[in-house]
Protein backbone atom coordinates (compact mmCIF):
# COMPACT_ATOMS: atom_id res chain seq x y z
CA UNK A 1 0.00 0.00 0.00
CA UNK A 2 1.61 3.44 -0.99
CA UNK A 3 2.10 5.64 1.69
CA UNK A 4 0.00 8.51 2.38
CA UNK A 5 2.42 11.22 1.75
CA UNK A 6 2.57 10.52 -1.78
CA UNK A 7 -0.98 10.58 -2.71
CA UNK A 8 -1.61 13.06 -4.91
CA UNK A 9 -3.89 14.90 -3.10
CA UNK A 10 -1.83 15.11 -0.06
CA UNK A 11 1.00 16.21 -1.99
CA UNK A 12 -0.79 18.71 -3.74
CA UNK A 13 -1.99 19.83 0.07
CA UNK A 14 1.43 20.28 1.21
CA UNK A 15 2.91 22.32 -1.84
CA UNK A 16 0.30 24.70 -1.68
CA UNK A 17 1.04 25.41 1.79
CA UNK A 18 3.43 28.10 2.09
CA UNK A 19 0.78 30.36 -0.36
CA UNK A 20 -2.48 29.80 1.75
CA UNK A 21 -3.42 32.77 3.39
CA UNK A 22 -3.71 32.94 7.15
CA UNK A 23 -6.91 32.01 8.72
CA UNK A 24 -8.73 35.27 9.54
CA UNK A 25 -9.76 35.14 13.41
CA UNK A 26 -12.76 37.80 12.23
CA UNK A 27 -14.25 39.19 9.22
CA UNK A 28 -15.29 42.52 8.72
CA UNK A 29 -18.54 43.50 9.60
CA UNK A 30 -19.50 45.81 6.53
CA UNK A 31 -18.35 43.08 4.04
CA UNK A 32 -20.43 40.62 5.74
CA UNK A 33 -23.82 42.30 5.71
CA UNK A 34 -23.14 42.83 1.95
CA UNK A 35 -22.20 39.46 1.64
CA UNK A 36 -25.33 38.61 2.81
CA UNK A 37 -27.74 41.26 0.96
CA UNK A 38 -26.12 40.02 -2.35
CA UNK A 39 -27.19 36.52 -1.21
CA UNK A 40 -31.01 37.32 -1.18
CA UNK A 41 -31.52 38.62 2.34
CA UNK A 42 -33.62 42.12 2.83
CA UNK A 43 -31.94 42.45 6.53
CA UNK A 44 -29.37 41.11 8.37
CA UNK A 45 -27.62 41.77 11.75
CA UNK A 46 -24.64 40.48 13.87
CA UNK A 47 -25.15 38.60 17.14
CA UNK A 48 -21.85 37.33 19.37
CA UNK A 49 -22.49 33.55 20.85
CA UNK A 50 -21.87 35.31 24.31
CA UNK A 51 -25.02 38.06 23.99
CA UNK A 52 -27.08 37.76 27.38
CA UNK A 53 -30.00 37.77 25.37
CA UNK A 54 -29.21 33.98 23.56
CA UNK A 55 -27.89 32.71 26.66
CA UNK A 56 -30.79 30.29 27.39
CA UNK A 57 -30.42 29.08 23.59
CA UNK A 58 -26.15 29.22 23.79
CA UNK A 59 -25.84 25.63 24.94
CA UNK A 60 -28.15 23.87 22.90
CA UNK A 61 -26.03 26.13 19.83
CA UNK A 62 -22.85 25.34 21.12
CA UNK A 63 -23.82 21.16 20.94
CA UNK A 64 -25.08 21.64 16.92
CA UNK A 65 -22.37 23.68 16.05
CA UNK A 66 -19.49 24.06 19.03
CA UNK A 67 -16.82 26.35 16.76
CA UNK A 68 -20.25 28.53 16.92
CA UNK A 69 -18.65 32.36 17.22
CA UNK A 70 -21.54 34.13 15.85
CA UNK A 71 -24.87 34.18 14.38
CA UNK A 72 -26.06 35.89 11.52
CA UNK A 73 -29.85 36.73 11.62
CA UNK A 74 -31.40 37.61 8.72
CA UNK A 75 -34.81 38.50 7.48
CA UNK A 76 -36.84 38.02 3.83
CA UNK A 77 -39.88 39.89 3.27
CA UNK A 78 -43.32 38.71 2.33
CA UNK A 79 -45.89 40.13 -0.20
CA UNK A 80 -48.34 41.03 2.53
CA UNK A 81 -51.47 40.81 0.55
CA UNK A 82 -51.31 36.70 -0.01
CA UNK A 83 -50.89 36.70 3.69
CA UNK A 84 -54.15 38.58 4.18
CA UNK A 85 -56.09 36.81 2.01
CA UNK A 86 -59.26 34.34 3.45
CA UNK A 87 -58.53 31.84 1.22
CA UNK A 88 -55.53 30.22 3.57
CA UNK A 89 -54.25 28.59 0.29
CA UNK A 90 -52.99 31.62 -1.17
CA UNK A 91 -51.40 32.96 2.03
CA UNK A 92 -49.76 29.46 2.18
CA UNK A 93 -48.34 29.72 -0.70
CA UNK A 94 -46.94 32.64 0.60
CA UNK A 95 -45.33 31.03 3.91
CA UNK A 96 -43.94 28.36 1.80
CA UNK A 97 -42.22 30.36 -1.49
CA UNK A 98 -40.56 32.64 0.91
CA UNK A 99 -39.51 29.83 3.37
CA UNK A 100 -37.58 28.25 0.32
CA UNK A 101 -36.77 31.24 0.12
CA UNK A 102 -34.88 31.95 3.77
CA UNK A 103 -33.58 28.35 3.33
CA UNK A 104 -31.83 29.41 -0.17
CA UNK A 105 -30.67 32.41 1.24
CA UNK A 106 -28.68 30.70 4.30
CA UNK A 107 -27.37 27.81 1.99
CA UNK A 108 -25.59 30.44 -0.27
CA UNK A 109 -24.67 32.73 2.82
CA UNK A 110 -22.87 29.37 3.63
CA UNK A 111 -21.05 28.66 0.24
CA UNK A 112 -19.74 32.21 0.18
CA UNK A 113 -18.22 31.76 2.99
CA UNK A 114 -16.71 28.54 2.68
CA UNK A 115 -15.01 30.08 0.08
CA UNK A 116 -13.40 32.30 1.95
CA UNK A 117 -12.29 29.41 4.80
CA UNK A 118 -14.79 30.56 6.80
CA UNK A 119 -16.93 27.08 8.35
CA UNK A 120 -20.94 28.05 8.73
CA UNK A 121 -24.09 26.05 9.61
CA UNK A 122 -27.63 27.00 8.63
CA UNK A 123 -29.92 25.70 10.32
CA UNK A 124 -33.56 24.91 9.38
CA UNK A 125 -35.76 27.98 8.61
CA UNK A 126 -38.61 26.32 10.28
CA UNK A 127 -40.80 23.25 10.25
CA UNK A 128 -38.24 21.53 13.06
CA UNK A 129 -37.03 18.45 12.57
CA UNK A 130 -34.95 17.17 15.50
CA UNK A 131 -38.02 14.81 15.95
CA UNK A 132 -36.11 12.20 18.34
CA UNK A 133 -36.75 14.84 20.65
CA UNK A 134 -40.37 15.05 20.25
CA UNK A 135 -42.74 15.53 23.60
CA UNK A 136 -39.06 15.37 25.22
CA UNK A 137 -37.34 18.93 24.45
CA UNK A 138 -37.33 21.43 22.00
CA UNK A 139 -37.51 19.99 18.30
CA UNK A 140 -35.26 23.29 16.54
CA UNK A 141 -31.72 23.82 16.66
CA UNK A 142 -31.53 27.64 16.87
CA UNK A 143 -34.77 29.47 18.16
CA UNK A 144 -34.71 32.69 15.51
CA UNK A 145 -36.87 34.93 17.26
CA UNK A 146 -34.54 35.55 20.22
CA UNK A 147 -31.52 35.80 17.54
CA UNK A 148 -33.38 38.04 15.34
CA UNK A 149 -34.34 40.33 18.19
CA UNK A 150 -30.39 40.71 19.35
CA UNK A 151 -29.36 41.46 15.80
CA UNK A 152 -31.95 44.65 15.76
CA UNK A 153 -33.80 43.24 13.06
CA UNK A 154 -37.25 43.96 15.23
CA UNK A 155 -38.93 43.68 18.51
CA UNK A 156 -41.62 40.94 19.68
CA UNK A 157 -44.95 42.20 19.30
CA UNK A 158 -48.12 40.76 21.52
CA UNK A 159 -48.46 38.46 19.04
CA UNK A 160 -45.31 36.68 19.56
CA UNK A 161 -44.03 37.44 16.42
CA UNK A 162 -41.13 39.62 15.38
CA UNK A 163 -41.88 43.08 14.02
CA UNK A 164 -39.31 44.56 11.88
CA UNK A 165 -39.10 48.01 11.86
CA UNK A 166 -39.12 48.76 8.18
CA UNK A 167 -41.46 45.33 6.78
CA UNK A 168 -43.57 45.12 9.81
CA UNK A 169 -44.22 41.00 10.82
CA UNK A 170 -44.43 40.65 7.29
CA UNK A 171 -41.00 38.64 7.46
CA UNK A 172 -39.61 34.89 8.00
CA UNK A 173 -36.50 34.62 9.75
CA UNK A 174 -33.21 32.48 8.97
CA UNK A 175 -29.82 32.11 11.09
CA UNK A 176 -26.38 31.14 9.80
CA UNK A 177 -24.02 30.08 12.97
CA UNK A 178 -20.48 30.77 11.86
CA UNK A 179 -16.90 30.14 13.51
CA UNK A 180 -15.08 33.74 13.30
CA UNK A 181 -16.13 36.67 15.15
CA UNK A 182 -17.11 39.80 13.38
CA UNK A 183 -15.61 43.40 13.72
CA UNK A 184 -18.79 44.92 14.71
CA UNK A 185 -21.93 43.28 16.10
CA UNK A 186 -25.42 45.19 16.08
CA UNK A 187 -27.66 45.41 19.03
CA UNK A 188 -31.50 45.12 20.22
CA UNK A 189 -33.45 47.81 18.53
CA UNK A 190 -34.45 50.72 21.49
CA UNK A 191 -38.11 51.17 20.90
CA UNK A 192 -40.84 48.30 19.76
CA UNK A 193 -42.52 48.67 16.24
CA UNK A 194 -45.37 47.23 17.59
CA UNK A 195 -48.28 49.90 18.00
CA UNK A 196 -50.46 47.94 20.35
CA UNK A 197 -53.27 48.49 18.07
CA UNK A 198 -54.87 44.97 19.54
CA UNK A 199 -56.45 44.25 16.12
CA UNK A 200 -54.06 40.79 16.66
CA UNK A 201 -56.30 40.88 19.90
CA UNK A 202 -59.62 41.09 17.84
CA UNK A 203 -58.73 38.90 14.98
CA UNK A 204 -57.16 35.58 16.32
CA UNK A 205 -60.41 33.07 16.27
CA UNK A 206 -58.76 30.99 19.30
CA UNK A 207 -58.56 34.10 21.68
CA UNK A 208 -54.77 33.30 21.86
CA UNK A 209 -53.74 37.22 22.03
CA UNK A 210 -55.14 38.78 25.17
CA UNK A 211 -55.42 42.27 24.92
CA UNK A 212 -52.93 42.31 28.63
CA UNK A 213 -50.13 40.82 26.52
CA UNK A 214 -50.64 37.55 27.88
CA UNK A 215 -50.48 34.20 25.09
CA UNK A 216 -52.63 30.87 25.29
CA UNK A 217 -49.66 28.84 23.46
CA UNK A 218 -52.12 25.94 23.73
CA UNK A 219 -54.94 27.36 21.57
CA UNK A 220 -52.77 28.61 18.92
CA UNK A 221 -50.81 25.51 18.58
CA UNK A 222 -54.08 23.27 18.22
CA UNK A 223 -55.55 25.32 15.74
CA UNK A 224 -53.18 26.88 13.58
CA UNK A 225 -50.75 23.86 13.56
CA UNK A 226 -53.42 21.19 13.18
CA UNK A 227 -51.68 19.90 10.24
CA UNK A 228 -48.52 19.69 11.61
CA UNK A 229 -47.15 17.39 14.53
CA UNK A 230 -49.40 16.99 17.43
CA UNK A 231 -52.39 17.70 15.48
CA UNK A 232 -50.88 15.25 12.65
CA UNK A 233 -50.63 12.49 15.15
CA UNK A 234 -53.92 12.69 16.87
CA UNK A 235 -55.46 12.62 12.94
CA UNK A 236 -53.55 9.55 12.94
CA UNK A 237 -54.46 7.84 16.67
CA UNK A 238 -58.46 8.61 15.15
CA UNK A 239 -57.76 6.61 12.44
CA UNK A 240 -56.27 4.02 14.60
CA UNK A 241 -58.75 3.64 16.89
CA UNK A 242 -61.43 3.73 14.04
CA UNK A 243 -63.32 0.45 13.80
CA UNK A 244 -64.19 1.31 9.92
CA UNK A 245 -64.25 4.03 7.62
CA UNK A 246 -67.79 4.96 8.88
CA UNK A 247 -66.71 5.81 12.33
CA UNK A 248 -63.47 7.61 11.21
CA UNK A 249 -65.75 9.76 8.85
CA UNK A 250 -68.57 10.37 11.77
CA UNK A 251 -64.81 11.72 13.19
CA UNK A 252 -63.64 13.18 10.35
CA UNK A 253 -64.65 14.67 7.54
CA UNK A 254 -64.27 14.65 3.82
CA UNK A 255 -63.01 18.32 3.48
CA UNK A 256 -60.66 17.53 6.88
CA UNK A 257 -59.27 14.25 5.71
CA UNK A 258 -58.61 16.07 2.15
CA UNK A 259 -57.25 19.07 3.79
CA UNK A 260 -54.71 16.37 5.40
CA UNK A 261 -53.44 14.75 1.86
CA UNK A 262 -52.81 18.77 1.01
CA UNK A 263 -50.59 19.62 3.86
CA UNK A 264 -48.84 15.73 3.38
CA UNK A 265 -48.75 16.50 -0.72
CA UNK A 266 -47.87 20.05 -1.12
CA UNK A 267 -46.26 21.16 2.72
CA UNK A 268 -47.86 21.66 6.02
CA UNK A 269 -50.63 24.53 6.05
CA UNK A 270 -51.41 26.77 8.58
CA UNK A 271 -55.02 27.15 9.86
CA UNK A 272 -55.08 30.99 10.98
CA UNK A 273 -51.79 33.39 10.89
CA UNK A 274 -54.64 36.05 10.94
CA UNK A 275 -52.46 37.85 13.78
CA UNK A 276 -49.83 38.47 10.66
CA UNK A 277 -52.50 39.35 8.57
CA UNK A 278 -53.54 42.26 10.11
CA UNK A 279 -51.27 43.59 11.79
CA UNK A 280 -50.19 47.00 10.83
CA UNK A 281 -46.90 47.58 12.08
CA UNK A 282 -43.45 48.74 10.21
CA UNK A 283 -42.60 51.66 7.90
CA UNK A 284 -43.86 50.26 4.77
CA UNK A 285 -47.16 49.26 6.34
CA UNK A 286 -48.98 51.49 8.73
CA UNK A 287 -49.36 54.04 6.05
CA UNK A 288 -53.15 52.91 5.06
CA UNK A 289 -54.16 51.58 8.49
CA UNK A 290 -53.41 55.38 9.76
CA UNK A 291 -55.01 57.20 6.93
CA UNK A 292 -58.16 54.83 6.37
CA UNK A 293 -58.49 53.03 9.50
CA UNK A 294 -62.32 51.99 8.99
CA UNK A 295 -61.38 51.12 5.25
CA UNK A 296 -58.24 49.01 7.14
CA UNK A 297 -60.79 47.29 9.44
CA UNK A 298 -63.23 46.51 6.49
CA UNK A 299 -60.41 45.61 3.75
CA UNK A 300 -58.18 43.51 5.71
CA UNK A 301 -59.70 42.53 9.42
CA UNK A 302 -63.45 42.00 8.85
CA UNK A 303 -62.66 39.23 6.54
CA UNK A 304 -60.73 37.06 8.55
CA UNK A 305 -63.62 37.76 11.25
CA UNK A 306 -66.24 37.08 9.11
CA UNK A 307 -64.71 33.88 7.74
CA UNK A 308 -67.40 30.48 8.29
CA UNK A 309 -64.45 27.87 9.56
CA UNK A 310 -63.79 24.86 11.63
CA UNK A 311 -61.98 26.19 14.51
CA UNK A 312 -59.71 22.77 16.19
CA UNK A 313 -60.10 23.18 19.84
CA UNK A 314 -59.14 21.09 22.84
CA UNK A 315 -62.50 20.28 24.80
CA UNK A 316 -62.58 22.54 28.34
CA UNK A 317 -60.35 24.88 26.91
CA UNK A 318 -59.97 28.78 27.28
CA UNK A 319 -60.32 28.68 23.07
CA UNK A 320 -63.81 26.38 22.69
CA UNK A 321 -65.70 29.29 25.26
CA UNK A 322 -63.89 31.90 23.20
CA UNK A 323 -65.05 30.88 19.47
CA UNK A 324 -68.78 29.95 21.24
CA UNK A 325 -69.03 33.06 22.75
CA UNK A 326 -66.80 35.39 20.35
CA UNK A 327 -67.73 33.66 16.45
CA UNK A 328 -70.50 32.17 16.73
CA UNK A 329 -70.41 31.66 13.04
CA UNK A 330 -67.26 29.47 12.93
CA UNK A 331 -67.74 25.37 13.41
CA UNK A 332 -65.95 24.39 16.93
CA UNK A 333 -64.37 20.95 16.27
CA UNK A 334 -63.50 19.07 19.55
CA UNK A 335 -59.27 17.43 19.43
CA UNK A 336 -56.79 16.29 21.20
CA UNK A 337 -53.28 18.45 20.35
CA UNK A 338 -51.02 15.87 20.78
CA UNK A 339 -48.92 17.30 23.61
CA UNK A 340 -47.60 14.32 25.27
CA UNK A 341 -44.78 14.89 27.05
CA UNK A 342 -42.60 11.70 27.73
CA UNK A 343 -39.81 12.83 30.46
CA UNK A 344 -40.82 15.11 33.99
CA UNK A 345 -38.49 17.97 32.80
CA UNK A 346 -40.58 18.22 29.45
CA UNK A 347 -43.94 18.20 31.88
CA UNK A 348 -42.67 21.03 33.92
CA UNK A 349 -41.65 23.07 31.24
CA UNK A 350 -45.23 22.41 28.91
CA UNK A 351 -47.15 23.39 32.00
CA UNK A 352 -46.79 27.35 31.20
CA UNK A 353 -47.86 26.19 27.59
CA UNK A 354 -50.89 24.23 28.08
CA UNK A 355 -52.45 26.47 31.11
CA UNK A 356 -56.01 27.76 30.94
CA UNK A 357 -56.07 31.07 32.67
CA UNK A 358 -60.27 30.79 32.58
CA UNK A 359 -60.15 27.38 33.66
CA UNK A 360 -58.23 28.66 36.63
CA UNK A 361 -60.44 31.27 37.89
CA UNK A 362 -61.10 31.20 41.45
CA UNK A 363 -58.22 28.90 42.09
CA UNK A 364 -55.41 29.37 44.56
CA UNK A 365 -53.39 26.39 45.09
CA UNK A 366 -49.83 25.04 45.94
CA UNK A 367 -48.93 21.97 45.01
CA UNK A 368 -45.91 19.59 45.77
CA UNK A 369 -44.51 16.82 43.70
CA UNK A 370 -42.58 13.95 44.32
CA UNK A 371 -41.66 11.53 41.66
CA UNK A 372 -40.01 8.60 42.29
CA UNK A 373 -38.85 5.47 39.84
CA UNK A 374 -37.10 6.33 36.47
CA UNK A 375 -36.58 10.38 36.58
CA UNK A 376 -36.69 10.98 40.40
CA UNK A 377 -37.64 14.78 40.82
CA UNK A 378 -39.36 17.17 43.21
CA UNK A 379 -41.22 19.93 42.16
CA UNK A 380 -43.75 23.04 43.51
CA UNK A 381 -46.42 24.30 41.10
CA UNK A 382 -48.68 27.05 42.70
CA UNK A 383 -51.82 28.16 40.55
CA UNK A 384 -52.95 31.65 42.07
CA UNK A 385 -54.65 34.57 40.46
CA UNK A 386 -55.17 32.70 36.72
CA UNK A 387 -50.73 32.04 36.83
CA UNK A 388 -49.13 28.78 37.05
CA UNK A 389 -45.67 29.27 38.04
CA UNK A 390 -43.32 25.79 38.54
CA UNK A 391 -39.88 25.43 40.45
CA UNK A 392 -37.91 22.51 40.86
CA UNK A 393 -37.61 21.26 44.69
CA UNK A 394 -40.08 21.83 47.34
CA UNK A 395 -41.05 25.48 48.06
CA UNK A 396 -43.61 26.44 50.77
CA UNK A 397 -46.61 24.57 52.06
CA UNK A 398 -48.67 22.40 49.65
CA UNK A 399 -52.03 22.01 49.50
CA UNK A 400 -52.07 18.95 48.14
CA UNK A 401 -48.83 16.48 47.83
CA UNK A 402 -48.81 14.05 44.74
CA UNK A 403 -46.75 11.33 44.92
CA UNK A 404 -46.45 9.69 41.95
CA UNK A 405 -44.03 6.78 40.36
CA UNK A 406 -42.64 9.20 37.46
CA UNK A 407 -43.37 6.50 34.64
CA UNK A 408 -47.22 6.04 35.81
CA UNK A 409 -47.86 9.58 35.83
CA UNK A 410 -46.28 10.21 32.19
CA UNK A 411 -48.36 7.29 31.29
CA UNK A 412 -51.32 8.98 32.87
CA UNK A 413 -50.94 12.04 31.63
CA UNK A 414 -50.92 10.58 27.70
CA UNK A 415 -54.11 8.43 29.05
CA UNK A 416 -52.26 4.99 28.72
CA UNK A 417 -52.52 4.53 32.63
CA UNK A 418 -55.85 5.00 34.29
CA UNK A 419 -55.89 7.23 37.21
CA UNK A 420 -58.03 4.73 39.32
CA UNK A 421 -55.76 1.95 38.71
CA UNK A 422 -52.55 3.81 39.79
CA UNK A 423 -54.25 5.20 43.04
CA UNK A 424 -55.90 1.94 43.62
CA UNK A 425 -51.97 0.57 43.10
CA UNK A 426 -50.67 3.41 45.04
CA UNK A 427 -48.08 4.03 41.94
CA UNK A 428 -50.22 7.56 42.62
CA UNK A 429 -50.88 9.00 46.11
CA UNK A 430 -52.53 11.90 47.22
CA UNK A 431 -51.74 13.97 50.69
CA UNK A 432 -54.59 16.43 50.29
CA UNK A 433 -57.85 16.83 48.64
CA UNK A 434 -58.66 14.92 45.42
CA UNK A 435 -60.40 17.38 44.37
CA UNK A 436 -57.02 19.38 43.85
CA UNK A 437 -56.05 17.17 41.46
CA UNK A 438 -59.25 17.73 39.12
CA UNK A 439 -58.89 21.39 39.56
CA UNK A 440 -55.39 21.17 38.51
CA UNK A 441 -56.07 18.99 35.24
CA UNK A 442 -59.09 21.22 34.02
CA UNK A 443 -56.32 23.97 33.93
CA UNK A 444 -53.91 21.57 31.40
CA UNK A 445 -56.41 20.28 29.03
CA UNK A 446 -54.33 18.45 25.95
Amino acid sequence: MPSLDEHPTVRRFHATAATRPERATAVEATWLRQLCRDAGADDVGFVAIQQPEIAEQRADILRFFPPTKTLISFVCRMNRTPIRNPARSVANVEFHHTGEHVNAVAHRIVAALEAHGVRAANPAMGFPMEMERWSVSQTWVVAHKPVAVAAGLGQMGIHRNVIHPRFGNFVLLGTVLMDVAVTAYDQPLDYNPCVECKLCVSACPVGAINADGSFNFSACYTHNYREFMGGFTDWVETIANSRNARQYRAQVSDPETASMWQSLSFGANYKSAYCMAVCPAGDDVIGPFLTDRPGYLQEVVRPLQAKAETIYVVPGSDAEAHVARRFPHKQIKRVRNGLRPRSLQAFLRGLPLAFQRQQAAGLDATYHFTFTGDEPLQATVVIRHQTVQTQQGHIGTADLHVIADSRTWLGFLAKERSLVWALVWRKIRLKGSPRLLLAFGKCFPS
